[in-house]
């Protein structure tokens, strides 16, 4: 497993770009605090999960927030597929991705995620959002085309993302489904899975409106 890279593709969290479906009842501010938060424990299970290598690709600078045994990459231009596979071609070897929105990820969820794509004969692992999308995608090597088609950031994202995984011959597993935060609501919902996360601290704090 430790032959495995974990990376992280992230924005940095600002106010007005960060989590905004969470505007209102969510201030901007408080958005960002939250998305700093996600981006905290996410970099945290990460830290606590072994790996060859641990790589932050960014859209933006690194704050305070960042731990300690990260290499730090700019996502490169373009949209969401574009990010993904430049995340995956500058890594070596098997890589999981994961995303900043699932704040209660836990080091056991990477491990299995790394198991699952060392498995023989599997090419790539997903890890289903209760929205349609993925919070997940881990592949054996990069591959140019796989991330062609597949409409981003929808309810068919993952239907589409299987359907183009198996279009080139990869086979893959599906790894445990996860709700990710895009509303108040899955705020709410994923902090109470874990109370002792970061997260669901800044949430409590909140102004009672938006907690």
């Amino acid at each position: 497993m430790s032959g495995v890279t974990l990376a992280v593709l992230a924005k940095a969290p600002e106010a007005g770009r960060s989590k905004t479906r969470l505007c209102p009842p969510c201030t901007p501010i408080e958005a960002a605090g939250l998305a700093e938060a996600a981006l905290r424990d996410t970099l945290a299970a990460v830290a606590g999960a072994p790996a060859a290598r641990r790589l932050l690709v960014l859209d933006g600078e690194p704050g305070a927030w960042l731990p300690g045994g990260f290499d730090v990459l700019p996502q490169c231009d373009g949209g969401l597929g574009r990010r993904l596979a430049g995340a995956f071609d500058a890594v070596e070897g098997p890589a999981v991705l994961v995303g900043m929105d699932t704040p209660q990820l836990t080091p056991a969820d990477l491990v299995e995620a790394t198991r699952a794509l060392l498995e023989p004969g599997v090419d790539a692992v997903l890890g289903p959002a209760s929205d349609g999308g993925y919070w997940s995608i881990g592949l054996r090597r990069a591959g140019p085309r796989v991330f062609d088609g597949v409409p981003m950031s929808s309810a068919a994202t993952l239907a589409a993302q299987r359907h183009r995984l198996t279009e080139l011959g990869l086979r893959h597993v599906e790894l445990a489904v996860m709700r990710d935060v895009d509303t108040i609501a899955d705020a709410h919902a994923v902090a109470g899975q874990s109370p002792r996360s970061a997260f669901a601290r800044e949430l409590s704090a909140l102004q009672p409106a938006a907690a």
